[in-house]
């Protein structure tokens, strides 16, 4: 039977290997640098949520899955394998320095992918749970998401007890978007949710990463990381993201430090750096309209519409798009936003501002230049450079001894994507690839992106 953990490696290793070395030399550029970090991930083991705290230095390799979809994804498999990689190959190379592959690191990195992840880098998942639970329009629970008036909710907020499969969607999509298999598997995990609909979502994954690390032997089973709104549902008033919405809504000149990031102008002011929630429930960023209003330098309050609103077709038919049905307006006093407090104001901050309150220091993004949005990155990286000078969130560092710096940014290169061996999507669901040697034998090729320093 061949070996595909060997095939994917030496492949990654062959086409790759600048990433490694662009890793393992920022690694060791920061080594000592970074402040002790108090991290918690999480990952599931036999079904069960276990949390894992590190209170050592590490550095964190951040990829991502999505909570838009029950199942794993072509793509969300890919950012994960190519993560692994990825780690253990520059893990490997910083504990015993950087030299050209040999047959014998092969054999070595071999071992190291059958187990779980260690070493000074940790690989994890960030999952963001302030999206719509069918954005994409890829998720078999399509119709009831509709029907129980949960399309507009942020997925944290969604429960399981009125979602079901919908069987239009499985008898049209069969092969390419879903899986009879899937479907089956997330039928029994519904009868077993205890009502929230990331846990079901996250133990799925965690169980088909359990086939996949059966089928590659590459242990698979990543850590995990939920923002923005687990963390914000739990943490103190006077936490690290309670801060960033906070400070980023200060006054009139504070938001436009946050404007200058995202490449806007302060004419309109209609995006809304956290969109607070409706009383109905809605969250979704996408339905919302927003008009911030100052006077002089006093940021007075913001507006907020929800109206239904299309959301993202899938890419098997342009015309089926996702669609979040809402419909409310009010307003939130400036200073619920400026002295902030998510019990009292629920809102959902923009990706730009509260991935600061990830661990990372460096991420693996999904074809940037194909799929991907570069616009998303620029903001990403101009907002940690505005903290870094001291313009954008002043006290970062003082207050929550945090070492901003614009992580090292890598990308699964767009020449390089796997998708759907017959159909060509990158939005099938894992289980519909007939034959994963298919996927397996594109190999893996990441880049690095030295734009976004």
């Amino acid at each position: 039977m061949e070996d595909y953990c060997r095939f994917l490696l030496e492949d990654f290793l062959k086409s790759s290997f600048q990433t490694v070395k662009m890793l393992v030399e920022g690694a060791m550029a920061v080594k000592g640098q970074a402040a002790h970090r108090k991290v918690t991930l999480f990952r599931y083991d036999r079904g069960k949520k276990v949390s894992v705290p590190f209170d050592d230095e590490r550095f964190y390799l951040r990829s991502s899955v999505e909570y838009t979809n029950p199942h794993l994804t072509v793509e969300e498999v890919q950012g994960i394998v190519g993560t692994r990689l990825l780690e253990t190959c520059a893990n490997y190379y910083y504990e015993r320095g950087l030299h050209d592959p040999t047959a014998d690191d092969v054999s070595a990195l071999m071992e190291l992918l059958k187990k779980p992840t260690e070493g000074y880098i940790v690989p994890f998942l960030l999952n963001t749970d302030d999206v719509e639970a069918d954005r994409y329009s890829m998720n078999p629970l399509k119709q009831s998401i509709v029907d129980s008036g949960q399309s507009a909710f942020p997925a944290v907020n969604v429960k399981t007890d009125q979602l079901k499969i919908d069987h239009e969607y499985v008898k049209k999509y069969d092969g390419s978007l879903i899986s009879k298999k899937e479907t089956a598997l997330i039928e029994a995990m519904l009868m077993e949710s205890n009502g929230s609909y990331l846990d079901f979502v996250d133990a799925i994954k965690y169980m088909q990463l359990q086939d996949l690390t059966d089928f590659c032997g590459m242990d698979l089973s990543l850590f995990s990381l939920r923002l923005p709104l687990s963390t914000l549902q739990t943490e103190r008033k006077d936490g690290l993201l309670h801060y960033i919405i906070s400070e980023s809504n200060r006054d009139y000149a504070s938001v436009e430090e946050a404007y200058i990031c995202m490449g806007r102008s302060m004419n309109k002011r209609t995006t809304l750096l956290t969109v607070p929630h409706s009383k109905k429930g809605f969250g979704s960023k996408r339905a919302a309209r927003g008009k911030l209003h100052f006077e002089n330098s006093k940021f007075l309050d913001a507006t907020v519409t929800y109206k239904t609103t299309a959301l993202y077709p899938n890419a098997m038919d342009p015309e089926d798009v996702a669609v979040a049905v809402c419909d409310d307006k009010f307003s939130v006093k400036g200073e619920r936003l400026s002295d902030y407090s998510y019990n009292e104001t629920p809102s959902s901050p923009q990706f730009f501002l509260y991935s600061l309150g990830s661990p990372e220091d460096a991420t693996v993004w999904h074809g940037v230049g194909a799929f991907g949005s570069s616009q998303l990155l620029q903001s990403y990286a101009n907002a940690r450079t505005a903290c870094r000078e001291g313009r954008l969130l002043k006290d970062l560092n003082r207050k929550y001894h945090l070492n901003v710096r614009v992580p090292l940014q890598f990308n699964l290169a767009p020449e390089g994507l796997w998708s759907h061996p017959i159909h060509r999507n990158i939005d099938a669901s894992i289980g519909s690839v007939e034959n994963l040697a298919d996927l397996a034998h594109r190999g893996m090729k990441l880049e690095y992106l030295s734009a976004f320093k």
